[in-house]
């Protein structure tokens, strides 16, 4: 059996300085400077967009500003969420030898399920909804996601036990077909929250805490006992936040690229979710890419294998753009946790279909 999980609480932390301490906790994992974690967390006012996104497509600046909500931009692919003090986070931080399961999908099922299973401590029937979502009755209550980096798998979660829709989709750009694919009339029917569910019933944070554990521990089959922040995790958080989560560039590294040069847009969604093309062509018959930007709500493991596919498209003749993408898929370490060769191949067809007269 592997060492027991250590359980940490962060607890409320601005939003940058909250998601900085994910890629300490992974690089200090890595060095097995500290042991496979489960990690709770909470934020004040924020709206957060997936490593991928485009910013100002995701979420009101304007609205976000003047109401005080923080925007952050995490290190973990999927979509754009809003989170406060209401809604409870937690993500475990482990080899990806503690579980013995070999790919990621059946981790991230094994993960969900075994959350699911924690809120069903708690009295309501949430069920594990693939690719990455725990529903009540078909509501959302825990929105998931997750990556390899290396040999350490971190995978993230969140809990809505109390919140103010309202002021979600006021912060956050939810696309009308996002709604209408699950039958509803507003973005607030989509979620819901245990203080809808529990009422006067509902129990205080570290008793929900607790039932996540309980989920965990059984469903993944592991220990877990209390442990301490570290030193070592405080320090490389801060430097982290520093050097680039805190920074004003990283949050704006991918902010409306449509509107920059001549840029050919098309898009794509399937089931792992939506990828945007964002094409530049260049040659006396624009027959080649010069340039391709990829953003979306899907997941990718490890998130940079993005940018090493569109590094691998530059140059590239519009012919061969299907042959190259799958050729780099084959070649490269990658497992796709939602989308596969073929989206990233719709998405620019879609752009390039749209070159007559570029």
């Amino acid at each position: 059996m592997t060492e027991p999980f250590r359980i940490i609480d962060t607890g409320v932390r601005e939003g940058r300085a909250n998601i900085a301490f994910d890629p300490a906790l992974i690089e200090l994992r890595q060095q097995d400077l500290v042991p496979d974690t489960i990690r709770f967390m909470r934020f004040p006012p924020t709206a957060l967009i997936g490593r991928h996104q485009d910013l100002s497509r995701e979420i009101n600046l304007d609205y976000c500003a003047e109401d005080g909500i923080g925007t952050v931009r995490r290190v973990t692919g999927g979509g754009a969420i809003y989170l406060d003090e209401g809604q409870l986070g937690w993500e475990l931080v482990f080899h990806k030898a503690s579980l013995g399961i070999p790919n990621l999908a059946d981790i991230a099922a094994a993960i969900c399920n075994s959350a699911a299973m924690g809120l069903r401590e708690l009295g309501v029937s949430a069920k594990f909804r693939p690719r990455n979502d725990i529903e009540v009755d078909g509501r959302k209550i825990s929105g998931t996601g997750g990556f390899f980096d290396g040999d350490i798998l971190i995978y993230q979660g969140t809990v809505l036990v109390d919140m103010n829709p309202a002021q979600m989709v006021r912060a956050l750009n939810i696309p009308a077909a996002k709604v209408a694919k699950h039958d509803l009339d507003t973005a607030e029917q989509r979620v819901v929250t245990l203080k809808e569910l529990l009422g006067a019933d509902l129990p205080d944070i570290k008793t929900i805490q607790d039932a996540l554990i309980v989920g965990f521990t059984k469903g993944l089959g592991i220990a877990a006992v209390p442990g301490e922040i570290s030193a070592a995790e405080e320090a490389l958080a801060e430097r982290f936040f520093d050097e680039e989560i805190g920074t004003q560039e990283f949050l704006h590294e991918i902010d409306n690229p449509g509107s920059k040069d001549k840029l050919l847009e098309g898009s794509h969604t399937g089931p792992g979710g939506t990828i945007n093309a964002y094409v530049k062509l260049e040659g006396p018959t624009h027959g080649l890419l010069q340039r391709v930007l990829i953003t979306g709500d899907f997941f990718a493991t490890p998130p940079r294998v993005v940018f090493d596919l569109e590094a691998a498209l530059l140059g590239t003749r519009l012919d061969d753009v299907e042959a190259t993408i799958k050729q780099f898929f084959a070649e490269a370490d990658i497992e796709m946790l939602s989308v596969e060769a073929d989206d990233f191949v719709a998405a620019i067809n879609d752009a390039l279909a749209k070159r007559e007269g570029v």
